[in-house]
């Protein structure tokens, strides 16, 4: 038998009202020992905490009979002063009448066990929890509201339904077939292998979404990479001085742009060094310009000079415009880069430019990440799920010609990447489809 758990449900430290949640089998006899009142699953019930003659708080107690509730277990809830003291006791009074106090994510575990939520959702709650931005609560929501498991049941049933035509097809070869049976599983193959591969190509957006779109400041020292830094983050976050290699490691802070939460890097100055710690932090800043959404590169206008490993997409930010001569100017001018490349002269330090810069930048995340619809996955495991079931059917679909058999294993094995999406594997549902969609005992 499982253990009752309970554990703080609302946010710790001191606070208004703090929610004590309880789950198992002994949470309505837990809540009966701490107040004589009669609870109304469902309904809220003001009483008095009382544990063996001893007031312990006046509190809100709300009850959920299972399968009724967030874990599909009996719960009961205990809206209480939010001071340590009385947490600290209810703690203490609830271990000794033998429930246990519960581990991170168990609750949600529970409710995935009781059939309340799916694996996809389970995830929901979590990135729900951890929303800053706009776009990441709308995603959550969404992915929590059963968006995603939709979308993979719908997948998914399609995968049963080309499961049980090749059943068919190996298992009554000398019936009345349509001659074009094996023609049309191959199309239905291609054609969902082609929507995964469009599904797998747009989950960048939603990690984007999740995780902070990621914008890393790279140039050589004293460029004014650590001022644009704080110019964008409106704060001195990075210590800005004249002694090149000042930064010497990675700085990261977070910024809001419109909906969407933005990670932002400040990097070391790129150069030659044999100092050991300079070194490893241009190591660093080199990692991170390879993880980055979107680059932007300080140059220095007073001695201009394109990097030699910038790519179509960077921002290019020719800086300290105010200091450069006019062969600078001219230098800066007369710099080549592709069309997709956008370039801009600006003085960090005056303000001069960075008006146009900034809108650049809120126009390249918008246009990242804005769409109508939310991505069909937001987790690396949701990608390696669809790259599985992908391959498996590009797979099914070679061998369909030499080995039928072969193809429905493939079939089946992009099957089982779905199930463990959900977190739950399901071997009998093929045979419900096949005689539902088939007259195969006429």
């Amino acid at each position: 038998m499982k253990h009752t758990i309970f554990a703080l449900a609302s946010a710790q430290g001191r606070a208004g009202v703090s929610v004590i949640r309880i789950s198992g089998a002994q949470a309505f006899e837990a809540a009966a020992r701490l107040t004589e009142k009669k609870l109304k699953p469902r309904h809220a019930t003001y009483a008095s905490l009382i544990y063996q003659g001893e007031l312990i708080d006046q509190a809100v107690v709300i009850a959920f009979a299972g399968p009724h509730s967030f874990t599909g277990e009996d719960c009961v809830e205990l809206h209480v002063h939010g001071s340590r003291a009385i947490l600290d006791r209810l703690y203490a009074i609830l271990g000794e009448l033998g429930l246990r106090l519960a581990q991170p994510g168990e609750f949600s575990r529970r409710a995935l066990e009781n059939g309340k939520l799916d694996l996809t959702q389970a995830e929901a709650i979590a990135d729900l929890v951890d929303a800053e931005s706009e776009a990441q609560r709308q995603q959550a929501l969404t992915q929590l509201g059963g968006g995603l498991r939709a979308q993979y049941e719908q997948w998914r049933g399609e995968l049963m339904e080309l499961l049980a035509r090749l059943e068919v097809f190996i298992d009554f070869p000398d019936e009345d077939l349509p001659d074009d049976l094996a023609a049309a599983i191959r199309v239905r193959i291609d054609d969902l292998a082609n929507r995964l591969d469009a599904a797998i190509a747009d989950s960048q957006r939603g990690r984007q979404i999740r995780e902070g779109y990621r914008i890393v400041i790279l140039g050589e020292p004293n460029a004014g990479k650590s001022s644009l830094f704080n110019a964008l983050l409106k704060a001195e976050t990075a210590i800005v001085t004249p002694i090149a290699g000042t930064t010497r490691d990675v700085i990261e802070a977070q910024l809001r742009i419109g909906p969407y939460s933005v990670l932002l890097y400040d990097t070391a100055g790129l150069r030659e060094t044999s100092e050991l710690v300079e070194a490893e932090g241009i190591r660093r800043a080199r990692a991170k310009a390879d993880e980055a959404d979107l680059r932007i590169w300080v140059i220095n206008a007073g001695d201009p000079a394109l990097p030699n490993d910038w790519r179509d997409g960077d921002l290019m930010v020719f800086n300290k415009l105010d200091e450069a001569n006019e062969d600078g100017r001219r230098a800066v001018a007369g710099l080549c880069v592709s069309r997709e490349t956008s370039v801009f002269g600006v003085s960090v330090n005056l303000g001069d430019g960075m008006a146009e810069l900034i809108h650049a930048i809120e126009n390249r995340v918008g246009e990242a990440l804005a769409n109508i619809t939310f991505p069909a996955a937001t987790r690396q495991r949701h990608i390696d799920r669809l790259n599985e079931a992908r391959d498996q059917l590009i797979q099914a679909r070679d061998a369909m010609r030499i080995a039928p058999e072969l193809s429905a294993e493939n079939v089946r094995s992009a099957i089982a990447s779905f199930d463990a999406l959900f977190g739950r594997y399901d071997v009998e549902g093929v045979l419900d489809l096949i005689f539902s969609s088939f007259c195969i005992g006429k």
